[in-house]
């Protein structure tokens, strides 16, 4: 596990906990590190802004402040095992992991009986799903969508010939339940659109995108839509 991808999963470990808290060597055993390793981690997180309180001594521990948690989240039992099912159903799409840590979020707030009834729905939804593509590579892509910065990719065309890219991401695109990094290719000096299961590596450089926006890549089809259109 990445240290970012650990740093993300302890913060979620504290949520959690609620006021009960968790000693460092507990966390030390879940997360198969070391104590030096989970103290310097957490020490990480608060830097960062994260509410986490410590108790030195007996007793003590580290927890996630109460007051920045999720309030009582209203949802009925349909509501919650659809989004479930939505996050389990497409674990290829662009940031899956953060979305299905989001998900249990929200079930860890949901009061004791409607869990237990999304649970017992949960069970009478079944979704069969494709083997996912390298993580290292969706990381990849994901990190240098979000902070836009250039990619560096190893990628394999459809009649097989290997280019290395840089490229300034735009967006993901989902088509014929195909995923695609779509971006400013500097090789190509255009716009163009990459198959993700035909990457084959990538890296995020330390170089800024330098603007390229979401209308040159053209209009989208008709029936096609943004995940999120803000409420006029």
């Amino acid at each position: 596990m990445k240290r970012a991808e650990r740093l993300h999963a302890l913060s979620e470990s504290l949520r959690r906990g609620g006021s009960r808290g968790c000693t460092a060597e507990r966390l030390a055993r879940e997360f198969q590190i070391s104590v030096r390793t989970v103290k310097r981690d957490l020490a990480a997180l608060e830097r960062s802004g994260a509410p986490i309180w410590s108790r030195p001594g007996p007793g003590g521990g580290y927890g996630w402040a109460a007051a920045t948690s999720l309030p009582p989240v209203m949802l009925s039992p349909a509501q919650a095992v659809a989004l479930h099912a939505a996050v389990s159903a497409a674990p290829d799409a662009p940031y899956a992991d953060l979305a299905a840590a989001g998900m249990q979020k929200i079930l860890d707030v949901l009061d004791p009986r409607t869990r237990v009834r999304v649970d017992e729905l949960a069970h009478r939804v079944w979704v069969d799903t494709p083997t996912t593509g390298s993580r290292a590579v969706t990381s990849a892509l994901e990190a240098a969508m979000t902070d836009q910065r250039v990619l560096r990719m190893t990628y394999v065309s459809g009649d097989g010939v290997t280019t290395t890219r840089d490229v300034e991401p735009v967006l993901f695109a989902s088509t014929n339940g195909r995923w695609y990094l779509v971006g400013w290719c500097r090789l190509r000096d255009a716009v163009r659109w990459f198959a993700v299961t035909r990457i084959e590596r990538a890296s995020v450089t330390g170089e800024n995108c330098t603007g390229h926006s979401v209308a040159e890549v053209g209009a989208p089809p008709a029936t096609a839509r943004p995940v999120h259109r803000p409420r006029g």
